[in-house]
């Protein structure tokens, strides 16, 4: 059965995330200066996480919140949901995703062009601009969202109330130390939206290729070892 309300839920809260991190990524740019600082960095990291968290709580019981197609991917491959909901969740995140940077670029033109509108840049220097490091990075850092998705929203006996904080914090936490390497997306939507409203689509395909495997795995790992068992008791 498909279910418009809950495709539409994804679209808003992509839109949230898509909205809220790359403009934290303008603003850290426009009051710490456009490369890496500690301020501009926990700033970076805070507003991801509390848009993701926030919006966990907000339409979690209405769509589960996925808001990134890594997540949903995995969620399809186990059954947690339709094909045909699965798909139509992808394209609303993409559609909320791209609505999101759009409207940046409508409001913050010349201050949103200067970090293209918060699109990942690649791996950078750090990581010696190595496209496959940045790749197996991104792939560890979905890898672990996924696996605190799957224990806390997913399994059956996880504690109450508390997924958006984990998942929140989750994603506090791969910021924190992943925009120094890839400017850590794990989410395509999330660099796809960007990346059409700036034109940036330098080493673009990492941003797709790590997220989704990195998921894939995550998640055939933790149904099959840990929720299917809890399910079936």
């Amino acid at each position: 059965m498909v279910n418009g309300r809950a495709w539409f839920a994804e679209a808003l809260s992509t839109f949230c995330l898509v909205f809220f991190g790359p403009l934290s990524v303008i603003v850290s740019a426009a009051a710490f200066g456009p490369g890496l600082t500690l301020e501009g960095i926990l700033l970076i990291s805070f507003a991801h996480g509390s848009a993701i968290g926030l919006m966990v709580y907000s339409f979690g019981h209405v769509s589960g919140a996925h808001i990134n197609p890594a997540v949903t991917i995995p969620m399809m491959i186990t059954r947690k949901i339709g094909i045909v909901d699965g798909i139509g969740y992808i394209i609303f995140q993409i559609i909320g995703a791209i609505i999101a940077a759009f409207s940046l670029k409508t409001i913050l033109p010349e201050l949103g062009a200067k970090v293209n509108f918060g699109t990942q840049g690649g791996p950078s220097e750090l990581l010696n601009n190595s496209a496959m490091s940045g790749f197996a990075l991104e792939l560890v850092f979905t890898f672990f969202l996924v696996v605190v998705i799957f224990m806390t929203a997913v399994h059956k006996k996880a504690s109450a109330g508390l997924h958006g904080l984990s998942i929140g914090g989750m994603i506090f936490l791969l910021h924190l130390v992943g925009v120094p390497f890839t400017g850590a997306s794990m989410n395509p939507a999330r660099t796809l939206g960007p990346a059409i409203a700036s034109g940036y689509w330098d080493y673009h395909w990492i941003y797709w290729a790590g997220p989704i495997i990195g998921g894939i795995i995550a998640g055939l790992i933790m149904y099959y070892i840990f929720v299917k068992k809890a399910e079936s008791e």
